[in-house]
């Protein structure tokens, strides 16, 4: 039937289950929601090597087992491709994209293989030295990554994932845009690693716990802006890691909700050129911690608001009449040992750290001052999933809850209240 259609022709097969396929010219496969096509365990279910060709409306599933081979449930090997409102299920890898450009990856459903750990499960979306690709709208459950390799100027938007190890991962990828996403019950939510240019804004990222459990982090990473996301529920709300690495580069944090989390923000060393300017930072455990001697000073803080500060507004400006500051007292005994933080956030290390404050036994360490500190946070909005497809359902078992899902109307309008007080 691929044979006998003409290019830039559309083949709507009868339903029914059909065998892998090659695609090497340029038409319109639609299924119409009715045809399933099953690789039967071995190799890729469509190999896809063309421009121009749109996938849509199918159900590929049951692709092989090979890590080598890239076993997916679409290869791509071309350009201008359209791939979308697709359901893949069983198949190791989702869509991989190696030295493509120019293709739309939308309101597909991708899930791994189901009797596999996550650890030896696939990625749901590959970048390999691709570029200008869109990857939105897609509903992610029980995948290992989202990887991006060597890719640069891709848009990541609208995506829906969940039950994953790093929801989205970035390695020397450079000018990337990741926006309004939904990363939850993650280990990671967002991880950039020498991939400097990169804008993240008005993403949803919650519940990444766990030891390494972390919403945003970055390594040896320049010229990030992050922006009005909700990072909320995590081990780590933002990591940083010698970032910014390039020299006279910063990394702009702006307008961000980072709130509910064990650590705010986690600095692996003393480093600078971050700045961090109108953000909240609410009911962290821990607001702000630097690895190794010293503080977070040679950072930018303005405009904050801190739920902990306890300065007065005398002239109703809404910003503290005195600055903040924050000191590491007591809690040093945790960040230095980390065996240690297992009474992390415990009445036991309270204490110390109260006692401390009264009488230090040494001169504590400023880890951040903050000149102009916002007395109200600033009233933020959780962004909805915007994506109408049905979550698929799978048999892993993953890091996610297995709670119904929450009415986020009423727990936003419980988050305002909390931040209005």
């Amino acid at each position: 039937m691929i044979d006998e259609t003409p290019k830039g022709g559309t083949l709507t097969p009868p339903a029914g289950v059909y065998g892998p396929i090659i695609l090497e010219k340029p038409i319109t496969i639609d299924g119409k929601n009715r045809v399933t096509i099953d690789a039967q365990g071995k190799g890729s279910v469509v190999f896809l090597d063309t421009d121009g060709a749109t996938l849509q409306n199918l159900h590929l599933t049951n692709s092989g087992y090979s890590h080598n081979d890239i076993d997916s449930g679409i290869q791509v090997r071309g350009n201008f491709n359209v791939i979308k409102d697709n359901k893949i299920s069983e198949c190791l890898f989702g869509v991989d994209l190696g030295q493509a450009k120019n293709n739309i990856i939308r309101r597909n459903t991708i899930t791994s293989k189901s009797d596999r750990e996550l650890g030896m499960q696939g990625d749901s979306v590959r970048l390999w030295y691709s570029f200008n690709n869109q990857i939105t709208d897609n509903v992610i459950r029980g995948a290992r990554d989202m990887v991006v390799w060597y890719s640069s100027d891709n848009v990541i938007a609208r995506n829906d994932s969940s039950g994953g190890r790093y929801a989205l991962h970035f390695m020397y990828s450079q000018g990337n845009l990741i926006e309004e996403n939904r990363y939850t019950e993650n280990a990671v939510g967002i991880f950039l690693m020498y991939s400097d240019g990169a804008v993240v804004r008005n993403n949803y990222i919650a519940h990444s716990q766990g030891t390494t459990g972390m919403g945003i982090g970055m390594k040896e990473t320049s010229d990030v802006i992050i922006e009005n996301n909700q990072i909320l529920y995590n081990a780590t709300g933002i990591y940083s890691d010698v970032s910014p690495y390039q020299p006279d580069t910063t990394n702009v944090m702006t307008d961000n909700l980072i709130a509910f989390n064990g650590i705010g923000m986690l600095f692996h060393t003393p480093w600078w050129g971050n700045v961090a300017r109108n953000n909240t930072f609410k009911d962290n455990i821990t607001q702000i911690v630097v690895d190794g001697n010293g503080g977070a000073t040679k950072n930018v803080w303005e405009g904050n608001h801190w739920d902990d500060y306890e300065g007065f507004d005398q002239n109703s400006d809404q910003i503290g009449d005195t600055p903040y500051e924050l000191y590491a007292y007591a809690d040093r005994i945790w960040m230095d040992r980390p065996d240690a933080r297992f009474f992390m956030g415990t009445p036991l290390l309270g204490t110390l750290d109260f006692l401390e404050q009264l009488a230090p036994f040494s001169e504590p360490t400023l880890l951040l001052r903050d000149e102009k500190p916002l007395i109200l946070a600033a009233k933020r909005t959780v962004p909805e999933p915007t994506s109408t497809i049905e979550a698929p359902t799978t048999n892993h078992p993953s890091t996610a809850s297995e709670e119904p899902q929450k009415d986020w109307n009423s727990s936003l309008h419980l988050l305002e209240k909390s931040l209005t007080k």
